[in-house]
């Protein structure tokens, strides 16, 4: 957290610049027990809520052991609860607030999050994390290649589907009451198009970024362009 807490620090003495607009995004620390989740995520939002156009509380990221239980309604509610009270109250501001899923949530437990999202408050939903469900996607690697590589999520191609699935599911359910964050196997502008069209306010893009690189965005955003000069004709 110190080395992002000085860099937004820094960002933000910057002058002649358009600012960008920042979201952070914070999660529990992998040597924090579960039971003390709720003051460490306190803690961080103490530190980056001042920062923060936007704060994301990640529940999600299945490479901290035992984060995902958080998305649980009993643990989840409170852990929002402190987070949305104390970025408020250390800014002076309303703070926009949005809780991450995964995409290996069921059905019935992506609408109830959304429920809690919509009586606690909540800004949005962003949908969704890495998913840890191989056995469902036909990947070819054995048990024991993925042993060696570690335990963790998938993300990119892998994840589009449900990500897509979550997203339209979402929606449906919460109508215009949530701003939905679509990410997960964004890769194209007629991928970006397509989350658009099944409801999504915002779009991310992660894997993309990371192979295609830095100006994978400007890409993105030439295409959409394309896109839309077509529609008008």
């Amino acid at each position: 957290m110190a080395a992002t807490l000085q860099s937004l620090s820094e960002q933000s003495l910057k002058t002649g610049l358009e600012r960008p607009i920042v979201g952070v995004n914070i999660g529990k620390t992998k040597v924090v027990d579960l039971e003390d989740a709720v003051e460490d995520y306190v803690t961080s939002t103490r530190a980056l809520a001042p920062y923060a156009d936007y704060l994301v509380v990640n529940v999600s990221s299945p490479n901290t052991p035992g984060l995902r239980q958080l998305q649980e309604l009993d643990s989840l509610r409170p852990l929002l609860s402190a987070v949305r009270e104390e970025a408020d109250a250390v800014t002076g501001r309303h703070v926009p607030l949005l809780v991450k899923i995964a995409p290996d949530l069921a059905d019935a437990d992506v609408q109830a999050v959304a429920e809690l999202a919509l009586d606690l408050g909540l800004d949005g939903i962003v949908a969704t994390n890495t998913t840890i469900a191989r056995e469902s996607l036909g990947l070819r690697s054995s048990e024991d290649e993925i042993t060696a590589c570690g335990a963790g999520g998938l993300s990119g191609r892998p994840v589009r589907r449900r990500s897509l699935e979550v997203l339209k599911m979402l929606r449906q359910h919460a109508g215009d009451r949530l701003t939905l964050i679509s990410v997960g196997g964004v890769t194209t502008p007629e991928d970006v198009i397509e989350r658009l069209d099944a409801g999504a306010d915002l779009v991310q893009g992660y894997t993309a970024f990371l192979y295609e690189g830095p100006f994978w965005a400007a890409r993105i955003n030439r295409g959409l362009k394309k896109a839309a000069r077509r529609v008008r004709g």
